[in-house]
């Protein structure tokens, strides 16, 4: 990564593209060290992190930098890449679903009901959540308005 921050200056290339190029070449060896089924999510996540936006870019340049000729190696090395951008995938999603907050919340609700915090509150968010989950309604303020409007009377009857 040095060797190419030289190079770049004496080429006179602007400084992002030098920082760019640094930085995949510094990373290039990281995603083959991820195969390994015992490599944890947060491993994932740090060279995500690192690569950040240009984490596709490193992905081409590993499959762009495999130098065998041998095409059951090259094969086997392309299904390892894959298998690397699969767990990148499933930790984004966790990732999300972990931050995820639905548009309509507890105090939506109450203000909307003119109730205090309890357990019925929770129920309708529940029941809104997985709507969204489900792909029922979009997570947005207005359908989850709509949706609440067509269920809460259900849950005021139970209480």
């Amino acid at each position: 990564a040095r060797m190419v921050e030289r190079i770049g200056r004496r080429m006179r290339l602007p400084n992002p593209s030098i920082k760019y190029v640094a930085k995949l070449v510094r990373l290039h060896l990281r995603p083959i060290q991820l195969v390994d089924n015992a490599v944890t999510d947060s491993a994932i996540r740090r060279l995500m992190v690192e690569a950040g936006e240009d984490i596709d870019d490193l992905m081409s340049l590993c499959r762009a930098d495999i130098t065998s000729k041998n095409p059951r190696k090259v094969k086997q090395y392309l299904a390892n890449f894959d298998k690397v951008e699969a767990r990148m995938q499933e930790v984004e999603e966790k990732d999300k679903l972990r931050q995820f907050k639905p548009a309509f919340n507890g105090n939506d609700i109450m203000e909307h009901l003119n109730i205090p915090p309890g357990p019925l509150v929770g129920k309708i968010k529940k029941e809104i959540t997985d709507a969204i989950l489900d792909g029922e309604i979009p997570n947005e303020y207005e359908a989850c308005l709509e949706y609440f409007e067509k269920i809460k009377d259900k849950f005021l009857e139970e209480n």
